[in-house]
């Protein structure tokens, strides 16, 4: 499921590419298929981290000279592993909700980035995310979940002020709207309630064969119900 399009990002051979938050490895082995790129997926929980390294190993090749070649990191993301201006891409999807100093993260990837560089940046969008903190209590004090719900156009300005210059965004994951909803209504009872198992399996089947009944359907609904919003953004050059 991603809900970054890498086709936005301007991908090319021998760039540094920095899954921040990186999870299971949703983007991290999405990029499987951009020759030359150097890979890193960075996140703090060593199980995730696992298993993100397990897909790596799956789905890239070998490193040899010329390959492209991934390494997966535990990390901090207050404290990025690496130099100044390093990095071309940074994709942080689902990640600054969980960080309560989100403004030291997005300076951090400001340090990272080389002057020109991308940032794929997603959060959950404000008016989703509100219905589910009002539905469940267990949902907004959930250990590890959101610290704090964004308004779209504070965090796409916020990320400007910081020397970022905004290339568009889109909303996405609008059939997972309803989905943590339902959720939300039954918490207690989340995984086992008949209605969000069914709807579960619903979306198991969506994402595995990508209909185009459902693509359209989402497409035409991510403008009202979609659950994440996402900004792409370029450090800005430095003044000569």
């Amino acid at each position: 499921m991603r809900t970054i399009q890498l086709s936005r990002l301007d991908l090319q051979p021998g760039q540094a590419v920095l899954d921040l938050g990186c999870g299971q490895g949703r983007h991290l082995h999405a990029l499987y298929d951009r020759p030359g790129l150097r890979v890193y997926g960075l996140d703090r929980d060593p199980d995730v981290l696992q298993k993100a390294a397990s897909g790596c190993r799956t789905y890239f090749p070998a490193a040899s000279e010329g390959a492209r070649c991934w390494l997966v990191l535990s990390g901090d993301s207050l404290r990025l592993p690496f130099a100044p201006g390093s990095l071309d891409v940074v994709i942080c999807s689902e990640v600054l909700e969980h960080i309560r100093d989100y403004r030291a993260a997005l300076l951090e990837i400001r340090r990272v980035l080389r002057p020109g560089g991308r940032l794929a940046l997603s959060v959950p969008r404000h008016g989703p995310e509100r219905v589910c903190w009002l539905l469940s209590r267990g949902y907004r004090n959930e250990p590890g979940g959101h610290l704090r719900i964004f308004r779209s156009r504070f965090l796409r300005d916020e990320v400007a002020a910081l020397g970022f210059i905004p290339r568009g965004g889109h909303h996405a994951h609008a059939l997972h709207t309803p989905y943590w909803w339902l959720k939300c209504l039954r918490w207690g009872k989340r995984d086992s309630w008949l209605p969000v198992r069914l709807y579960h399996r619903m979306l198991v089947w969506d994402i595995l064969s990508s209909p185009r009944c459902t693509r359209w359907l989402e497409a035409l609904l991510n403008p009202l119900l979609g659950k994440s919003v996402v900004f792409y953004l370029d450090k800005e050059m430095e003044a000569s």
